[in-house]
């Protein structure tokens, strides 16, 4: 399915989006770090003629302009109701990967009623460790001093099942690709805003809207014990832990992860 890219001003800046189908409530997706938006393409293409699905590049990534502020998950938070007040949408259902699931516990947090459901993907709750607020700060030192091609070679071994690499080449390939496109101001920045970032688990008992809760089996970065940790502790949620997949696990298991989403959503409907 071919979807034309757009752009839209939000506070002076440039976001970059697709939108497909049409129905009355959007389905806004928010991707993960350091992605763009052509992440959540396998859903577009197969669940977009039946829903409004729209999908974007977060401020700095992708085709999306960036300005001088500091990142942080409240600045992606506050970004998203935004670009929904451009688009002249009251309410969605927002679905977001990794960092994108920070981004719509945070946003769920400080505007529940701009939400309708929400899915979480591959994503957790906790901030930060000490150690893990160190661990990316020497990242960014690495980042700084050598480029991206080091630490792009050692995010693939740790956010892709081992199989995928000889199953889906092209889908390491992509994400390989649009990590090295990024620039390296925006990784940096990002690895900032995800270290300071803080916790979400204790406002996950308030939520009180359809949530569904997708986790591959093989997830390193955030392993199925965070999402069933999410699970237990928002009411009446839904949680599938997808087999064969790591924590991409939209792109790796696409036929399963579509039909978790499109059940859901069909459900809401």
């Amino acid at each position: 399915m071919n979807t034309t890219e757009k752009t839209i001003s939000i506070n002076g800046l440039n976001i970059s989006y697709h939108e497909s189908g049409a129905s009355s409530t959007p389905v806004i997706f928010l991707h993960g770090f350091p992605f763009n938006k052509s992440a959540w393409e396998p859903q577009m293409e197969v669940i977009g003629s039946q829903y409004r699905m729209i999908n974007y590049d977060l401020r700095g990534f992708g085709n999306s302009d960036a300005d001088a502020q500091a990142f942080s998950m409240d600045l992606f938070a506050d970004d998203l109701i935004h670009f929904m007040d451009a688009m002249h949408i009251p309410t969605a259902i927002v679905c977001g990967l990794s960092m994108g699931g920070y981004i719509i516990l945070n946003a769920v947090d400080r505007y529940p009623e701009r939400f309708k459901a929400i899915i979480l993907c591959d994503t957790q709750c906790v901030a930060d460790t000490p150690e893990g607020v160190e661990k990316r700060f020497k990242t960014i030192e690495q980042i700084n001093a050598n480029g991206l091609n080091e630490f792009t070679e050692g995010f693939l071994k740790n956010v892709f099942y081992a199989e995928t690499f000889t199953r889906k080449p092209e889908t390491v390939e992509q994400i390989r690709n649009i990590i090295l496109s990024t620039p390296v101001t925006t990784v940096t920045n990002t690895l900032k805003a995800l270290a300071e970032r803080r916790e979400t688990c204790s406002i996950l008992n308030k939520i009180q809207i359809p949530t569904l809760i997708i986790c591959g089996k093989e997830d390193k970065i955030t392993p199925p014990e965070k999402a069933q940790f999410l699970h237990e502790n928002i009411a009446d949620s839904e949680l599938h832990i997808i087999e064969n997949a790591g924590h991409l696990s939209n792109m790796e298991e696409t036929e399963i992860f579509n039909d978790r989403l499109k059940n859901f959503l069909d459900a809401l409907s």
